[in-house]
């Protein structure tokens, strides 16, 4: 099926998320894909994107590198599956609507297809008794804390497609 047009804005990257605190780190420059329910956690999205700047207090920086332009479903699954394709980690954020965006468990399901590792965070009020969307096990899902989001970032960066690399 096609996704509403609204829904083709859903998703976000970002270039250089470089972590600026732990001296003895590797200097790594990792992309971050952003996966969320447009429809409902634009704002959350926001408020996390803003976060991640880099004279925020996080433990990390990075460039908004999203997809500003609705386009028709198969050029938008073709974008963002090379989109992810090019990130070293995805963030899905987790609302109590995520379950039903169908754009978010695509992007899961490109993200698991190219081997690229993804934690969800917990948004707008959601928690453990949260419904999640497909493709997304509970064990990956952390509150919005930078220094748990810290600490999955580090172990994301040696799972999947980025163990292959660092061999």
């Amino acid at each position: 099926g096609r996704s509403p047009p609204n829904q083709l804005l859903r998703s976000t990257t970002f270039d250089n998320i470089s972590s600026s605190h732990g001296a003895a780190q590797q200097t790594i420059e990792p992309r971050a894909f952003i996966s969320f329910d447009y429809d409902h956690n634009l704002a959350a999205k926001n408020l996390f994107v803003g976060q991640l700047r880099k004279h925020s207090p996080t433990p990390f920086s990075a460039q908004d590198w999203s997809s500003k332009e609705p386009l028709p479903q198969k050029e938008w699954e073709a974008l963002i599956h090379e989109k992810i394709g090019r990130c070293h980690l995805m963030f899905v954020l987790v609302s109590p609507s995520c379950h039903r965006a169908n754009g978010v468990e695509k992007e899961i399901a490109m993200a698991l297809e190219q081997d690229v590792p993804f934690i969800g965070v917990y948004v707008d009020a959601a928690d453990e008794t949260t419904p999640l969307p497909k493709g997304l096990p509970r064990e990956r899902v952390c509150v919005w804390r930078w220094a748990l989001m810290s600490q999955a970032i580090e172990r994301m960066l040696s799972e999947g497609k980025n163990a292959k690399r660092s061999r």
